[in-house]
């Protein structure tokens, strides 16, 4: 009897053991596996454990490509593969503070009556131009064309439609028909793209939370590519229909996303207002007390 206890003592012993040692070896091959994937995330830009020690052991981003001439190149490079910038822009006035934006009385009863009544029209898939375009989660393409002497900023998603900056030399038109994207003339100083706007109508909003304008509006952006992933964007806004002195932004960074191209968008589809889409823009709904 005695004999079969201990036995059995024995072989409880020996099983506890076992299981013991087995489950040690799975988080150990976990604890392995888990750095394993917290480094891959370090190096490839993810989370993680990993992120910190993938950040300091990863290589420099490549210098700024460019052209045979020297100028930069905004867009994909020839003969890479195709790729596309990321939203970097979410509100203008950011890392400012509201008071020190120069904003008109009206003006700025309209920023802070938008941040309640959030009804932007690029969420009804209205074309949105100059900074706007920055804001998609889809981000945008640039199309550089150096022949005709142009470049097409792409939107990925939303509206689906595109702005071409011209780069020619040339004046503005005396009389432009406002238009959602407006009429862009870029020129370079040095490493930077200086894109000039006008002839913008007051049909969209200029950045997420808002910030108003009217017709009156020179929009004025400045595009450097710091290197391969990064374009430094930074925007003046000089509108005095809107405001009483031209002002700018602080820095925003768009990143280069390797891949991303134009697709099949189609923003209307299923669109739960359609009524919001048609007409004028106006009168959609006579209970609001304020029309965006």
């Amino acid at each position: 009897m005695r004999i079969r206890s201990m036995r059995c003592v024995f072989a409880t012993t020996g099983l506890m053991l076992a299981i013991a040692l087995t489950g040690n070896t799975g988080v150990a091959a976990q604890g392995q596996a888990g750095a394993g994937a917290g480094a891959a995330q370090g190096r490839g830009g993810g989370g993680g454990a990993g992120q910190g020690r993938g950040r300091a052991n990863a290589a420099p981003a490549p210098p700024t490509p460019r052209w045979a001439d020297g100028k930069p190149i905004l867009g994909s490079v020839p003969g890479q593969p195709i790729g596309g910038w990321g939203s970097g822009v979410t509100t203008l006035p950011r890392g400012q503070k509201l008071d020190e934006i120069p904003f008109q009385p009206w003006a700025r009863a309209v920023y802070d009556i938008r941040q309640i009544d959030q009804f932007e029209p690029h969420t009804r898939c209205k074309a949105s131009g100059v900074s706007r375009q920055f804001s998609t989660p889809y981000g945008t393409e640039f199309v550089e064309v150096p022949e005709l002497q142009r470049m097409y900023i792409m939107d990925n998603g939303g509206p689906n439609s595109y702005r071409i900056i011209f780069l020619d030399g040339r004046s503005f038109p005396q009389d432009i028909v406002p238009t959602n994207y407006g009429y862009s003339i870029g020129h370079w100083e040095g490493d930077t793209l200086v894109v000039e706007t006008r002839g913008l109508n007051e049909k969209f909003w200029i950045d997420t939370r808002g910030t108003p304008h009217t017709a009156q509006l020179k929009f004025i952006e400045r595009f450097t590519r710091t290197n391969m992933n990064t374009m430094r964007y930074q925007a003046t806004i000089d509108d005095p229909g809107a405001y009483t002195r031209p002002w700018t932004t602080t820095d925003f960074n768009l990143g280069w996303r390797p891949g991303d191209e134009l697709f099949e968008y189609i923003c209307q589809q299923y669109n739960q207002g359609p009524e919001l889409m048609l007409g004028s823009q106006e009168g959609v709904d006579n209970t609001r007390f304020f029309v965006p």
